[in-house]
């Protein structure tokens, strides 16, 4: 049984009027140092409301506290179990579009509200303090007189009542920037005292400085983790040779530090339906996301999640500084890749460079070779010749005498080969009709596939308008790229040779199905002497020959193969703009 000194002492812990001004300097200091430690808004607000209503005894406790373009309102209530609430609460505005932190009704205590955090009342009047708050131990028996607005200057009257009898509200301000209302509220009369009203508008001063400096330090500690991610990213982005997925999850890796709560925040980057996560990403949990866009295009999503549901902020449970915070990344990672395309075509350029000097070198190689080869070969071609016409050869002499015939005729062949390549011979230009140059062609190609076990298929648009090129080299094209087919499927296979006209070009497309090639070997089959054949059974220049004849006519040709599923070669040239018909006599 408690006894009569025992619950003294606990009615004498509830009344404020018993608290010292030390007592009232100790909480002031505990708030500050909660301040300074830059908790997050709804922590701190759950610490401080503690505080206050264990100090005050009171039963109730309400802050409506400014949070940029947002009001929030912190609830708590003396032996409740869970009571403490903390959610965004409706504002309104004044006549100059001023926004306060409270409700639309017109009850008398939401009138009041507004009243004091507008400072509209007298601080000489009764129930008010030289800072703008207000007190009464009677709320049911209080009235207030308050002036009207517009041409009257009657008063109104406000009767509070409710159910709290003793209320205690003060304005909460810093720097003449008002950020809230503290509202403190018993159900007993007269629960405060007038000589304590002081202290207790001196405490909530100290609390409106305390929320701004909050403010201040969590806005300087997630400034320092916004910029460490953007310096990470920045460090990765600077990183010669590291590939894009390792710089792409680097980053995904980054993100989760930069919110407001990681410990629990997860990140995923995806781009062109690759995904990069944190490794406990969770895509159900509540999420910010930010879209990738590149020229113009979207190509994945950067988002943050946290699986526990977290307090509704400014942009659901994140900050409006995250908003921009995961914009800015979205637009990073779209630079990333778009420096990384260009620089990758600078590689590919420079390829293509140093390609073209390669093939200039061999070029005049190639044709100092075959100028100091033609004579000695004419001349071996031409007494082998007047060999053969000598009367009582014998047989086994003629017949090497027509190998060498033949050696020299074919040796003249790749000499004519290396000449074309070095352009040291002309072409010769004139109207061309490419079907009837396509037919020609397979007429004396078309027995070797059929002995070959290949199905040669014709698909000629009709109707092809003429273009302007040298026949001669046209053929040899053909020729060459149908050779290779067939020489790419020795097993038999299906041959199909296209034309079809297009926008300002004519297309000549060889297509087999044969083994095809790697891309490693594609990319070198157009290089002078590359060859995947024996040495007896090809030089390596007809894919470099049909290169430079195709490049001669304005053209470009490309390669499309993949192995054990074929080969198709694409020329395309040109309808116009080739150069001057060439006049034959």
């Amino acid at each position: 049984m408690m006894t009569k000194s025992k619950r003294a002492k606990q009615i004498d812990a509830h009344v404020p009027g018993r608290k010292s001004g030390e007592d009232f300097r100790a909480l002031s200091h505990r708030i500050l140092h909660y301040a300074n430690r830059g908790l997050p808004r709804i922590d701190f607000a759950r610490e401080v409301s503690k505080m206050l209503i264990d100090f005050s005894g009171c039963d109730a406790l309400e802050l409506r506290l400014k949070r940029s373009d947002k009001y929030y309102l912190c609830q708590v209530r003396r032996g409740e179990k869970q009571s403490f609430r903390f959610e965004p609460l409706l504002c309104s505005h004044t006549e100059n579009s001023r926004m306060i932190p409270c409700s639309q009704d017109d009850s008398a205590m939401e009138t009041l509200c507004r009243d004091i955090i507008l400072g509209r009342f007298d601080p000489s009047l009764p129930f008010f303090t030289k800072n703008g708050g207000f007190w009464t131990g009677d709320a049911g028996n209080t009235r207030i007189n308050r002036p009207t607005t517009g041409p009257r200057s009657d008063a109104e009257s406000l009767c509070l009542g409710g159910d709290y009898r003793s209320l205690a509200l003060f304005p909460l301000s810093a720097d003449e920037e008002n950020l809230g209302l503290l509202q403190l509220k018993s159900r007993q009369r007269n629960h405060f005292k007038q000589e304590e009203m002081e202290s207790y508008g001196e405490l909530a001063e100290t609390l409106a400085v305390a929320l701004a400096h909050r403010s201040a330090q969590v806005r300087l500690r997630e400034r320092i983790k916004e910029l460490t991610c953007l310096y990470g990213i920045a460090r990765l982005s600077a990183q010669p040779g590291l590939p894009l997925e390792k710089v792409l999850q680097s980053i995904a890796e980054l993100l989760p530090p930069a919110w407001l709560y990681p410990e629990v925040a997860s990140g995923r980057i995806v781009l062109d339906g690759r995904s990069y996560a944190t490794a406990n990403f969770d895509q159900h949990g509540q999420r910010q996301t930010a879209e990738i866009v590149i020229d113009g295009e979207r190509r994945g999503l950067i988002e943050v999640s946290y699986p526990e549901e977290r307090p509704e902020l400014d942009d659901g449970p994140f900050l409006k500084e995250e908003r921009s915070l995961i914009d800015t990344i979205a637009r990073e990672v779209a630079v990333i890749v778009e420096r990384r395309k260009a620089d990758e075509e600078k590689s590919r350029l420079q390829d293509q460079l140093r390609h073209a000097d390669r093939l200039a070198t061999i070029g005049q190689l190639a044709a100092g070779v075959a100028h100091e080869l033609n004579e000695p070969l004419g001349n071996t071609l031409g007494f082998a010749q007047l060999a053969k016409k000598c009367p009582g050869l014998p047989k086994q002499a003629e017949e090497d005498i027509e190998k060498a015939v033949m050696a020299s005729l074919h040796a003249r062949e790749v000499i004519k080969k290396l000449m074309l390549f070095a352009r040291r011979m002309p072409p010769r230009k004139t109207q061309v009709n490419l079907n009837q140059l396509v037919e020609e062609g397979l007429y004396f190609l078309e027995s070797r596939c059929a002995k070959e076990g290949i199905e040669l298929v014709r698909s000629l648009s009709p109707d092809l308008p003429e273009i302007t090129a040298d026949p001669g080299q046209l053929t040899q094209v053909l020729v060459n790229l149908v050779a290779n087919a067939v020489q790419a499927m020795p097993e038999g296979g299906k041959l199909t040779v296209e034309t079809h006209v297009g926008d300002g070009y004519m297309l000549l497309t060889v297509e087999d199905t044969g083994v095809g090639m790697s891309d490693k070997v594609a990319q070198k089959i157009f290089m002078p002497f590359f060859t995947t054949k024996d040495l007896d059974q090809g030089t390596g220049l007809g894919l470099a020959v049909v290169h430079g004849i195709v490049t001669s006519h304005g053209g470009s040709i490309k390669v499309d193969t993949k192995v054990g599923r074929g080969t198709r070669f694409e020329v395309k040239l040109p309808l116009i703009g080739a150069p001057d018909v060439e006049e034959t006599k």
